[in-house]
C-alpha cells in the first residue's frame, strides 16, 4: 500500500514502532502478524508525553527500518501498575514464553533503559486488533 493510501484509509492514525530497537522492532510485529500479541504497554509518565492512542484509534505499526507494516486498531486502555500485571496480561501480549516472569524480566529491562521503572510504577495496558498487513 502507497504512503497515500495509508493516509486516505486511516487519516489521523499515529505511526510508531514497538520497542526501542529494530531487531525488537521486527521480533515484535511478527508476534502481532502471528497472532500472538494482542496487547502493549507503556509507561504512564510516556504515555502523556506523546501522541498516544484513545480507544478506536487506528495505528500504523512500522518495522525495524521505519516502513508501514500493518494497522492495528486500540480496543481498550487500562490503567495498571506494573506489579498488579497479571499473567493473563502478560500471555496478550505475546512475548518470549507468554509468561508473566518473562513479561516481567523484559520489561523491567526495558522500562529501566527508559529510564523510568519502578516496582510500583503506571503502564498504560492497551488491548489491540490486527485490522490489515500493509
Amino acid at each position: 500500500m502507497t504512503e497515500s493510501a495509508i493516509l486516505a484509509n486511516y487519516p489521523g492514525a499515529s505511526r510508531w514502532q514497538f520497542g526501542d530497537s529494530p531487531a525488537l522492532a521486527d521480533e515484535l510485529l511478527q508476534r502481532v502478524l502471528d497472532g500472538d500479541k494482542t496487547a502493549t504497554c507503556g509507561s504512564y509518565v510516556a504515555y502523556q508525553q506523546e501522541k498516544s492512542p484513545l480507544v478506536g484509534d487506528y495505528n500504523v505499526i512500522l518495522n525495524g527500518r521505519g516502513e508501514p507494516a500493518c494497522v492495528i486498531r486500540t480496543l481498550s486502555l487500562k490503567l495498571v501498575r506494573f506489579c498488579d500485571v497479571t499473567a493473563e496480561m502478560a500471555a496478550n501480549e505475546g512475548e518470549g514464553d507468554k509468561s508473566l516472569a518473562f513479561w516481567r524480566q523484559e520489561h523491567q529491562a526495558f522500562f529501566v533503559r527508559e529510564g523510568s521503572f519502578a516496582p510500583d510504577m503506571w503502564l498504560v495496558f492497551e488491548e489491540f486488533e490486527l485490522v490489515e498487513t500493509l
